[in-house]
């Protein structure tokens, strides 16, 4: 096949998704302090995320010396969000509240309110828009819980820019507006 670029636009219908067109909706569960005011502020602070992926393993069964290969189960890797940090902190503090009642930083034990999964886990929705607006796809993170917040770096000599934080979080799975 030779190389033609009239057919390559023609089947760019779309002129191509946008990595920018997103949004992140992440509401707090009630353990994490300010969380509804969190949850406000995600939607805007969120500045980097990705659109999950998924893997299915493999079985292998060796037969008569050669290993035959069957459909195993789905994994989903930890999906993690970067997010703004505001002078106030309230996501980040949100955050820590919520990790903290998971697991205390000085008691190693679980709040009561935490001590079952409904307590600690909550959903989380990433949303791909177009050009014009229109969501394109979403995807709905089911059972999500925060698992590492990584440090925010300070500098003197980061001049004009802004600071910001990645959040990781294990949830059970996802499930998409196009995916039955």
């Amino acid at each position: 096949m030779a190389f033609n670029v009239a057919e390559f636009r023609a089947n760019m219908v779309g002129d191509g998704a946008r990595p920018n067109l997103f949004s992140v909706s992440l509401v707090f569960p009630i353990i994490a302090s300010n969380g509804s005011l969190a949850s406000s502020k995600t939607t805007f602070m969120a500045k980097a995320s990705q659109l999950p992926g998924s893997s299915i393993g493999t079985v292998g069964v060796n037969y008569f010396g050669r290993e035959m290969k069957f459909a195993g189960n789905r994994t989903f890797a930890d999906w993690s969000l970067t997010i703004i940090n505001d002078e106030d902190f309230v996501v980040r503090n949100s955050i820590e509240s919520w990790m903290n009642s998971i697991n205390s930083n000085v008691s190693n034990v679980r709040a009561p309110a935490a001590s079952r999964p409904a307590g600690y886990t909550t959903d989380a929705t990433v949303t791909q828009y177009g050009k014009t607006g229109e969501i394109l796809k979403t995807y709905n993170f089911v059972g999500l819980f925060p698992v590492d917040l990584a440090p925010i770096e300070l500098d003197w000599g980061s001049n004009d820019t802004m600071e910001e934080f990645q959040v990781t979080f294990a949830y059970q799975y996802w499930e998409a507006n196009t995916t039955t």
